[in-house]
């Protein structure tokens, strides 16, 4: 089978494209590879919004030209907006590449491969009447539980510095029924979240008689579907009913992602903005009125041409005066064919590098404090997977879209309340508030660990999971209820003693908790340990732990 692999750069409208192009390519036959190395079919879906992106294509297609020479037989394919921007001369300047096509031509790929090279055009652009939405080709989904739905391509805005318009040309709305019909069939195969995209998701349906406002509370309705985001909307466009739909409709998450760029009206008026700093700033006060546990997010650009040290310092009191949740900020890249590229008053790179620093200080700084204060709050959580930097751990978002790491044992897919511990300016951190609670309710836990995956019920215990989850699980247990001045005893096998730290907190020297081993197959009265009592298990002793531990004064088992 011949093998393909997709490089993705930028925004989420590009992730969405390439889960669509993954689609068609194994609709015509083509595997996944296991890495670019081994794939017969390089697919790069670019962006050009900034200058890295472009740098960073260089590279890629600078290494698949070298493997081109060896393997002549390899198609090199080139989609997104650079591809759109350079039109033709992206032949001229990567000659490796062998077919290009633009956002709104997507299916070009396909006629392309399917023609096996011969009788199709190396290229295809999609900035006028032949654009197709992405959204009507098969679909790989990354997550069987999360999925994006595209509701518009192109945008109508002149921002000054901008080339999206250029390259994905003017706002088109899909029909509000394509729409719903794809979340109700996403809902039926198991997602649970969606996520609505558009270059300015606010000025949806302008072209079709109806609002964007109409489509939330529609998709909100749908069963099945638990939460519902969306990006990005433009300030100019966030009315009222879109306030008030995030406000009443139950899927739709407590976050918005609301472009400032920045905090300067004299420069927002260059950037062709069309809003300024006080009209900001009165509707983020409109927003957390109607939605109180609002987190907003923003885009930031500090550089642009003309911007004075006092409109650098206007952007960074926005910051502070917003108390926004996270930024995205960016270096000003001028882009060809934007207007901002001639403007006069260019702002030197060493200024550049200099505000880019200290507004990063700022919003990070902010948001710590934001994240700060989640802690000691009980978060609904939609599991991801295993965190990236300590595989024992979990990760997931909460509904305000921040990330959070923690000790339990749910599985991806799953919506957990995780009661968070420690914050940092970008995660949270946790444990999974359930174990918590059947501690404190029933004075006993019972945890059997286990490499082959099974779920708690396999083994009539409240949780299964490897070791390593498992001790993780029992440090901020032991650290979550000391703070209450409840100290956990913990009846386990040797493993536990040698490769489990002290509670992070330690009780009176009279309460201090019970790490004892018991050998595999010792009976041990309850009389015996004191409550609340966390008992793990090896997967051996699990299989029949449930039935000692449902005898009333019966004795227990651990292993």
């Amino acid at each position: 089978m011949r093998t393909y692999a997709v490089t993705t750069f930028g925004c989420q409208m590009n992730a969405h494209d390439s889960e669509r192009i993954k689609g068609m390519l194994e609709e015509l036959g083509l595997g996944e590879a296991p890495s670019e190395d081994a794939a017969d079919v390089l697919v790069f879906n670019t962006c050009t919004i900034r200058e890295k992106p472009d740098t960073k294509l260089a590279a890629y297609l600078g290494e698949a030209g070298a493997r081109k020479r060896e393997n002549p037989d390899m198609v090199i394919a080139v989609g997104g907006c650079f591809a759109e921007a350079q039109r033709e001369r992206i032949f001229s300047l990567y000659p490796q590449v062998d077919v290009a096509f633009g956002p709104g031509t997507i299916a070009h790929l396909a006629e392309w491969l399917g023609a096996g090279g011969f009788g199709a055009a190396r290229g295809a652009w999609g900035t006028g009447d032949e654009r197709a939405f992405a959204a009507t080709l098969p679909m790989h989904r990354e997550r069987g539980f999360q999925a994006w739905v595209q509701i518009s391509m192109g945008c109508n805005s002149v921002c000054s510095y901008c080339i999206v318009p250029a390259v994905r040309g003017r706002e088109a709305s899909r029909r509000p029924g394509e729409v719903l019909a794809e979340v109700a069939r996403l809902a039926g195969e198991g997602v649970r979240e969606v996520t609505l995209l558009g270059q300015n998701v606010n000025s949806y349906g302008r072209d079709l008689g109806t609002d964007f406002a109409q489509l939330l509370r529609a998709v909100d309705a749908i069963d099945g579907v638990e939460r519902v985001r969306f990006t990005s909307p433009h300030p100019k466009d966030f009315r009222r009913p879109v306030i008030e739909a995030m406000a009443e409709c139950a899927a739709v998450c407590e976050h918005a992602h609301l472009p400032l760029q920045s905090g300067s009206t004299r420069v927002l008026k260059a950037m062709r903005r069309t809003y300024s700093r006080e009209r900001y700033l009165k509707l983020v006060d409109e927003m957390r009125a109607a939605v109180p546990d609002l987190a907003l997010t923003t885009d930031l650009i500090v550089g642009f041409p003309g911007e004075t040290e006092d409109d650098f310092r206007e952007t960074l009191s926005a910051v502070e005066e917003v108390g926004f949740d996270s930024a995205f900020t960016f270096v000003y890249s001028p882009r060809a064919g934007t207007e901002a590229v001639a403007m006069a008053e260019q702002v030197p790179d060493d200024v550049k590098r200099d505000r880019i620093e200290r507004l990063v200080e700022v919003v990070q700084r902010v948001a710590a404090e934001r994240n700060a204060l989640r802690v000691g709050r009980i978060e609904e959580v939609l599991v991801e997977g295993a965190s990236r930097t300590d595989a024992t751990l979990l990760r997931g978002r909460t509904r305000r879209n921040t990330t959070v790491n923690f000790t339990g044992t749910a599985g991806a897919g799953d919506l957990v309340d995780v009661c968070i511990e420690r914050a940092t300016s970008t995660t949270l951190a946790g444990i999974q508030a359930e174990a918590a609670r059947r501690l404190r309710d029933n004075g006993r836990l019972v945890l059997v660990s286990s490499t082959a995956g099974q779920r708690g019920e396999a083994f009539h215990c409240d949780y299964a999971a490897t070791k390593g989850a498992l001790i993780s699980m029992v440090k901020g247990l032991s650290t979550e209820l000391a703070r209450d001045g409840i100290y956990v005893n913990c009846v386990a096998p040797g493993w536990v003693n040698t490769e489990m730290a002290a509670p992070a907190l330690e009780p009176p020297e009279s309460r201090k908790a019970v790490f004892s081993t018991i050998p595999l197959g010792r009976v041990a009265k309850p009389e015996e340990i004191a409550a609340p009592v966390l008992f793990l298990c090896t997967s051996l002793a699990g299989f029949v732990i449930g039935e000692i531990f449902n005898v009333n004064g019966g004795a227990v088992l651990v292993g």
